[in-house]
């Protein structure tokens, strides 16, 4: 009996499942990833009961100073002595492909939701990671058509001088062109900028209807509210922010944000379940969560789900068993992780309210258009993704 019982136990590695947070906590992105996805990873755990297969779940965060180096170094610690199963996040897009690197050649989970780069399931795509919340050519996909349509044709760029903004250049650039649009130029500004001024003079030198902000974070924060000191806005040039968050419209004001058209994969105030979820998460810190940081509730859960189906903490086991799992939760439907890494799900085209349209607290966003993941996400057809070319030719 001993054998077979043996043979049947859960195989959890060290008797623990243990979760590792890289994040932004002090720095540029610390409103927008930082303690609030602490928080929500921590929600997760405890309304999955705190342990799997009857195993403690641990979580690990660390802040990474927005540095790549860090970051990689926080993450073979990690996965080789502090005994880590999985990291489900990592902020930014420069740190978080220095840690895609490491994970891959561990052969261990990672899972991203603040990141933005599309490299993660592109051309530096893994067997073990995922994007779950969004990404560059989403972000450009929906906003940069949507703007381009409403007739924004003429486009200068402000673009955070690393990975995240050059991705994200490229991919508006690129849907700019496709639908008959022009793009005059782009100046290019060091993570955590302080003084725009001479950004926006060449900016506004082009005399672009649109200015393209391919950054995030405080930097989209500090652009938007110097054009309007500068009076870009009121001189007839529009500003797009390529990825904007709530916390962002937050610091801004909707006097200052008022008109502006954004995407995300989540806002907390769409049904039942969003604000159900959004007030629990309020009452802890204050403020509605963001994207990311609902996106790092729902990849957590979904990583506990898989391990407790597959039975072990396993990488290669659990990755498939997230993979062949449809995610239902209040942050996606039917969302799938496809063979590339991508999770597939709906994203949202936002417009600002005016100041006069929000009627309490937090009420910043009125839905202009949903994208069904299918036409949100980069197509398989157009990836690059090692992994989708073997899958091909199978």
């Amino acid at each position: 009996m001993a054998p077979a019982a043996l043979a049947q136990a859960p195989a959890i590695s060290d008797d623990v499942v243990r979760l590792g947070l890289i994040l932004d906590m002090s720095g540029v992105y610390a409103d927008v990833t930082g303690k609030g996805s602490a928080t929500a990873a921590e929600m997760a755990i405890a309304d999955f009961g705190g342990t799997v297969l009857g195993k403690k779940v641990d979580l690990l965060v660390v802040d990474h100073q927005n540095k790549a180096d860090i970051a990689a170094a926080k993450a073979r610690e990690w996965y080789d002595t502090k005994q880590v199963d999985a990291i489900m996040d990592v902020a930014g897009s420069a740190p978080a492909l220095a840690v895609l690197e490491v994970a891959r050649d561990k052969k261990k989970i990672v899972v991203f939701s603040g990141p933005g780069t599309e490299r993660i399931t592109n051309d530096l795509c893994s067997p073990y990671s995922v994007h779950y919340t969004y990404d560059t050519w989403s972000l450009a996909n929906t906003t940069a058509r949507a703007t381009v349509e409403k007739g924004g044709k003429s486009w200068y760029f402000l673009t955070a001088d690393y990975a995240f903004g050059h991705t994200l250049q490229a991919s508006a650039t690129e849907v700019v062109k496709a639908n008959g649009g022009t793009v005059l130029g782009a100046a290019r500004h060091p993570l955590g900028s302080s003084d725009f001024a001479s950004y926006l003079l060449q900016a506004q030198a082009s005399k672009a209807q649109i200015i393209g902000l391919a950054n995030a974070g405080g930097d989209t924060v500090n652009a938007i509210k110097a054009a309007n000191e500068f009076g870009l806005t009121k001189g007839g040039q529009k500003m797009a922010g390529l990825l904007l968050y709530i916390n962002d419209i937050h610091a801004i004001g909707l006097e200052a944000a008022a008109g502006l058209t954004l995407t995300e994969g989540f806002y907390w105030d769409m049904n039942d379940q969003t604000r159900a979820w959004s007030q629990r998460y309020y009452d802890k810190l204050k403020k509605m969560p963001n994207m990311s940081q609902a996106g790092t509730y729902s990849s957590v859960m979904h990583y506990l789900k898989a391990v407790q189906a597959a039975g072990t903490d396993e990488p290669t086991a659990v990755m498939k068993q997230m993979k062949s799992m449809p995610i239902n939760d209040f942050f996606a439907t039917n969302g799938r992780i496809r063979e590339d890494g991508r999770m597939v799900h709906d994203m949202y085209l936002f417009e600002v309210k005016q100041p006069s349209e929000s009627k309490r607290p937090w009420d910043y966003y009125k839905l202009v258009a949903t994208l069904p993941g299918d036409q949100a996400f980069m197509p398989l057809s157009k990836s690059t993704c090692p992994l989708v070319k073997k899958t091909a030719s199978n």
